[in-house]
Order: structure tokens, then sequence, then C-alpha cells
């Protein structure tokens, strides 16, 4: 299936061989005249990528290859993008998992202080009926000659 313009052109080009066929030899042995072209080389760049003249010219489609090549790779940059944000986000999320659960090591670490004070463990335990002893331990001494005999 061809496209439109393509059509066109072909058209056009079989017109100019009916008419250069029609023409006597003594008038084609005649320099064609250099018509010039109208606007300038960006101009002309511009409206053919409009018109979408540049897709059917032989050089665009010997390039097509890299083109393509050219939009997959930026397909890749984009992917990548996505996946870059993506890890970047999960890491944002662990982070503030990370602060939580230090903060909340603190105050178990602090409370764990707090009730290892001897006063904390002393009214703790007095509601089972232990009580602080008042009397000092006594030190038990073993003399190594008296137990070798």
């Amino acid at each position: 299936m061809k496209n439109r313009l393509k059509i066109e052109l072909d058209q056009e080009q079989k017109a100019k061989e009916e008419m250069l066929n029609s023409i006597p030899e003594a008038v084609e042995a005649a320099p064609e005249p250099v018509t010039p072209k109208k606007g300038n080389a960006v101009g002309r760049t511009v409206s053919s990528v409009v018109s979408g003249r540049f897709l059917i010219s032989d050089n665009t489609l010997k390039q097509m290859p890299f083109l393509f090549f050219v939009a997959f790779l930026c397909l890749l940059y984009i992917a990548n993008g996505y996946f870059a944000q993506g890890k970047d986000r999960e890491l944002d999320a662990l982070n503030t998992q990370i602060k939580e659960l230090n903060t909340q090591f603190q105050i178990a670490e602090a409370k764990l202080m707090y009730l290892s004070k001897e006063s904390e463990v002393a009214r703790a335990t007095a509601k089972m009926g232990l009580k602080e002893s008042v009397i000092p331990p006594d030190k038990i001494i073993i003399d190594n000659k008296v137990a070798s005999k």
C-alpha cells in the first residue's frame, strides 16, 4: 500500500516521461533551464519534514535502521529513569523506616535503664514480698593450705 504522496510523485514522473517522448529530438537535446529553488535550505528542510516528503527519499530509507536504534536507546533511557526513580522512592521509604525503628530502640533502651535502677527493682520486688537486704554480704575466704590437708 503506497502512500498518497508517493502515488502523486509516480504520476508526475509518468506525465513527464510521456511529455518527453512526445517532444521532437531536436528540442530534447536543448538543455533544460535551471529553475532556482525558492527559499533557503532551512526552509526547504522544514517544509520537507512538515509535509512528510523526507520519508520517501532514499537517504532517509537508508538511515532507518540507525533511527530505530536511536529510538530504542531513547526508550531504554526513559525506562532507566523510571527504574531509578522507583528505587529512589524505595530508598526514602527504607530510610524513614530506619529512623522510626531507631526511635523505638532509643525509647526501649531508656525504659530499660529506668526499670533496672536499684530503687525501681526494689519497688517491683516489694510487691512479691522480697525486701532489700540491710546486712552486707559476708566474704568467704578459703585457705588453700587448709583445704589440701
